[in-house]
């Protein structure tokens, strides 16, 4: 009975399924219309007549423009320099290590300008004027102390562009400054900008010589750079890059550039002889004054070179010019007194040996005359004496 039930059941209810019509499934309402507000109308930046004659119809203002004349004008007259050295292994095997750097054509005869460093003991040295024009070049002249050299080239004159030079007499920290070179020796031609840092900075190059009168920049500066032109902003050289401070070894914003002046002024000795006639007076051995180096050897004067030695036939000898004729032990130190004190240079007071070379190189040339300021026996004198070339 109860199975009779439960199946009687079950008909009626597939029955009524049977019967019901079948509802189709409502479909979701359609997304609402978003109605977007139309965009704002462009404001112009309301520009003044200066602004207007500083920015030109694609962005570029003034000073970006003025950096792209400096490149097309110069860009041309940077040279990539290869060298090749040979070199011994630790077993004697000569072997060939090849150099870059940079260089900048001087004239329309070929002349290129560039470091001492970047061609010092080459055997073969090439100049390449872009990725058309390579040609092998010759040592004219080089001056290792002012780290300047001259090549020259045999090139068709439409492939040499000559730069302009700058006063690097004018120069002002803050100023603008453009170097153009190959750094690493693979990106010919880079431009890089910053500014004058400082001047007249010094660096010492061993062997007790110092490059003075340096710019020093924060344009970049790398390997391969050096030689290539320091630019001001009308693309005149106001400097040759020479060297960076860096503990990487890569530019870290402290680079350095031998003035135009300098050049300028070793130029036509390194054109002429192939080196530098370095003005000299024939000083071997002095001690620097200090007050408390006088007072132990009982002088009276504060500061000045007190001489030793000279050289032998040097502009000095037989101008009765007195080197040591006394010696003497301080602690465990033996000295040489009794010479002549210079104190001054042409009424220019002299401090150091360092300073009194640089100071003759600087103002005066060889076969000029200058008038030493001497203390003898607490007696200042005076004696003239002709400058001659510094032994090579």
């Amino acid at each position: 009975m109860r199975y009779s039930i439960i199946l009687l059941t079950l008909i009626n209810l597939f029955l009524l399924s049977a019967c019901t019509t079948p509802t189709t499934a409502t479909p979701p309402p359609p997304p609402p219309t978003l109605t977007l507000p139309a965009p704002a109308p462009t404001i112009p930046v309301p520009l003044t007549n200066n602004d207007l004659a500083l920015i030109d119809a694609v962005g570029r203002d003034f000073a970006e423009q003025r950096t792209i004349n400096v490149y097309q004008q110069v860009a041309p007259s940077v040279v990539n320099i290869t060298t090749q050295v040979l070199r011994r292994s630790f077993f004697f095997e000569v072997y060939p290590e090849e150099g870059s750097g940079s260089g900048f054509v001087l004239d329309k005869d070929g002349h290129i300008i560039t470091n001492h460093h970047v061609i010092n003991g080459a055997q073969q040295i090439e100049v390449s004027f872009g990725e058309e024009v390579t040609l092998p070049a010759t040592l004219v002249g080089s001056d290792p102390n002012n780290d300047i050299a001259v090549l020259k080239v045999n090139a068709p004159p439409d492939t040499l562009q000559p730069v302009s030079f700058g006063d690097a007499t004018t120069l002002q920290v803050g100023q603008r400054a453009i170097a153009i070179g190959n750094p690493f020796g693979q990106f010919d031609r880079t431009l890089t900008t910053g500014v004058v840092s400082a001047l007249d900075r010094t660096l010492s190059t061993g062997n007790d010589q110092e490059m003075r009168g340096l710019i020093q920049t924060d344009t970049a500066i790398n390997r391969g750079n050096s030689g290539g032109p320091l630019l001001d902003s009308a693309g005149r050289v106001i400097g040759i890059n020479t060297a960076i401070f860096s503990p990487s070894g890569t530019s870290a914003g402290v680079g350095f550039a031998v003035p135009v002046s300098t050049l300028q002024r070793v130029l036509p000795d390194l054109l002429a002889y192939g080196y530098y006639r370095r003005p000299w007076l024939g000083i071997r051995y002095v001690y620097e004054l200090s007050p408390a180096f006088s007072q132990q050897i009982g002088l009276d004067i504060n500061q000045g070179l007190l001489l030793v030695q000279f050289h032998d036939d040097s502009p000095l000898s037989g101008q009765d010019v007195r080197g040591a004729t006394d010696e003497a032990i301080l602690g465990n130190r033996r000295l040489f007194l009794g010479g002549d004190v210079i104190t001054a240079v042409d009424n220019h007071p002299i401090t150091s040996l360092n300073q009194l070379n640089n100071y003759l190189e600087t103002t005066y040339q060889v076969g000029q005359d200058v008038t030493l300021t001497l203390v003898r026996n607490n007696q200042t004198i005076s004696r003239t004496i002709t400058l001659t070339t510094a032994p090579r």
